[in-house]
């Protein structure tokens, strides 16, 4: 069974998808990962609150949140306090407003369960057709290529994930590759979108099923790190490092990149869009060199020191260091993209 071939005026359809996963997202965070977080034991560490300080209060809002030392100076003389009571005020309010443990644990979970039904949806979808295991076939009677539902509807539950993601990403914990995951959405959301528009669908479900294939264990490998079961983080850790560096760095640019840069005007001329969507996957491969190197950062810590120590997409938040007087920024659990996302 096939449908006609997509159009572009259909393109507005994933929107209140989107809409519907943001909805289902908090749901779920509530009434599922909120008490799986509580069962398996996830604790949020106590913090001190720190004492209301109008000057202070109001340059931690409007002009940073770690001004530098003259800065700080300044600011102790104005409040009548030491420059070590100022700095940790500072610290103190830091840390009053970085991300619990249950949330990561929330968000991690919900990106976990998606990812995995994705990937098993995709396998399912895409097991019996011949462009799986030979990406050439892409090609074949292009762009006369009937789409089939089953395809549709998984491709349509992709791209209005990837809305959804940048919908709630303002909401979600910032972490230091901020910028690289607002383009990384950006980008997948524009392939997606063009490659559906442009009847590009055979050769943009491989590029989905080869980043759903390890982002579900970065997932999992957070949520076991959140309940400091290190042992499990760890195994997880390299098995998704494994298949990441399998995935994409060696299938993605020698399956995906040369069909659509070699094999797909091999026997005919460039398809509508071809530099343009080619320019696309080059952007996607340059993320996914720039989150291996953080990974292989990852692994070089695991085999100097036995154990994870760091988040190779760590939260932005702010630690005490005991003996110290200064604040360092803290990694914690396990991810790049996914995703690659």
């Amino acid at each position: 069974m096939a449908w006609s071939m997509p159009t572009p005026r259909t393109c507005w359809q994933p929107l209140p998808l989107a809409l519907a996963l943001v909805a289902m997202r908090f749901t779920f965070e509530r009434l599922i990962g909120l008490p799986l977080s509580r069962w398996l034991g996830v604790q949020d560490q106590a913090r001190r609150p720190v004492e209301p300080n109008a000057t202070l209060e109001k340059h931690f809002l409007l002009e940073g949140w770690k001004p530098d030392k003259p800065r700080i100076a300044v600011l102790a003389t104005q409040c009548g306090l030491t420059l070590r009571q100022t700095q940790r005020w500072f610290r103190r309010r830091r840390n009053q407003d970085r991300p619990c443990l249950t949330k990561k644990f929330c968000e991690a979970s919900w990106r976990f369960l998606f990812y995995l039904c994705s990937f098993i949806g995709g396998l399912s979808v895409l097991y019996h057709e011949s462009w799986l295991w030979r990406p050439a076939m892409c090609w074949d009677n292009y762009p006369n290529q009937p789409l089939k539902p089953a395809l549709y509807c998984w491709y349509l539950l992709e791209l209005s994930f990837y809305i959804s993601l940048l919908i709630t990403l303002p909401f979600d914990i910032r972490r230091k590759d901020f910028k690289e995951q607002v383009a990384h959405h950006l980008v997948t959301i524009i392939l997606i979108t063009f490659s559906y528009s442009a009847n590009l669908l055979r050769i943009g479900s491989l590029v989905l099923l080869l980043h759903d294939a390890a982002d579900y264990l970065l997932e999992a490998c957070k949520m076991f790190n959140y309940t400091h079961r290190r042992r499990v983080c760890n195994a997880l850790f390299l098995i998704f490092s494994l298949v990441f560096f399998y995935t994409r760095l060696v299938l993605f640019p020698t399956q995906i990149l040369y069909t659509t840069y070699y094999e797909s005007i091999a026997n005919s001329s460039p398809f509508f869009g071809y530099y343009f969507f080619n320019s696309l996957l080059v952007i996607l491969q340059l993320l996914h060199v720039f989150w291996s190197c953080l990974i292989l950062r990852m692994i070089h810590n695991f085999i100097k020191k036995g154990q994870m120590e760091k988040d190779i997409r760590s939260d932005v938040e702010e630690v005490k260091r005991r003996g110290g007087a200064s604040a360092a920024q803290e990694w914690s659990s396990s991810r790049p993209p996914g995703s690659p996302h």
